[in-house]
């Protein structure tokens, strides 16, 4: 979600094995212990600063049983291919469908032939320049999607901010800066179009608050009242980014 964080230095260990089994990220800006699950099964637990590792063992021992579950449900599923590229992708953000070809072509890039399909200028065979031209592609894509989304969005709610940039961010949805700076993820093309707006209206509260204090929370309700329900949605969306988006 849109915190500003550091990695932390905290470490929680599994008695039995005495490895490292949580990523511990501590932030400046987390006003509570908050603990996610993403797919293959790592679990990473935002910790607020000044927060005791004693105290942090205990939030995860009382949601042991629910991460247990998630990891357990991720398990279960099929491990993804990592090897085959996709021939057709969805932008359910936009509405979007589209299908996706592969030609050998000595410079690279791509083309949209025409609106849903999609040339990616790259021998098939070669699975990572492949990849690599299929998110230089998401990227751009993300630009001229999500920037003027951004735009209709702040001119309705009357909060401003500076620039914007579209990022293949591993861990978080959105960060604003300071100086107005708003960073949003390009997975976000593949989730539902009322979780993303809901992301760019919370960014844009941050443009007044710098925090997720009760004013905060109260001038996000104040522009999406259903946050709540988007908020949980948002926590379970990397389910939703295929695999080559990161591989």
């Amino acid at each position: 979600m849109a915190r500003g964080a550091e990695r932390g230095q905290l470490q929680l260990f599994d008695p039995r094995s005495r490895e490292p089994e949580f990523e511990v990220r501590i932030s400046r800006r987390a006003r509570r212990l908050t603990v996610r699950v993403y797919p293959g099964g790592r679990v990473q637990v935002t910790v607020p600063a000044g927060m005791t590792p004693h105290a942090v063992e205990r939030f995860v021992v009382r949601h042991r049983a629910w991460i247990d579950a998630r990891v357990a449900e991720f398990r279960l599923r099929p491990a993804p291919d990592r090897h085959p590229l996709p021939t057709e992708l969805e932008l359910r953000a936009l509405g979007e469908r589209w299908s996706v070809d592969f030609r050998p072509r000595a410079r690279g890039g791509w083309s949209e032939v025409r609106p849903g399909q999609l040339l990616i200028h790259a021998d098939p065979a070669d699975v990572p320049r492949a990849r690599e031209s299929l998110r230089v592609w998401l990227g751009d894509r993300g630009r001229r999607a999500l920037e003027p989304w951004l735009d209709r969005e702040s001119a309705a709610t009357g909060l401003q901010y500076e620039r914007v940039q579209i990022r293949r961010q591993r861990t978080r949805w959105g960060s604003c800066s300071r100086a107005g700076t708003i960073s949003l993820n390009v997975s976000l093309l593949f989730q539902p179009p009322a979780v993303v707006r809901y992301l760019l209206v919370h960014e844009l509260c941050h443009t007044r608050h710098m925090n997720h204090s009760a004013r905060f929370w109260r001038l996000v309700e104040q522009h999406e009242p259903e946050w709540r329900s988007l908020d949980r949605v948002l926590g379970q969306g990397w389910r939703e980014v295929p695999d080559w988006v990161y591989a």
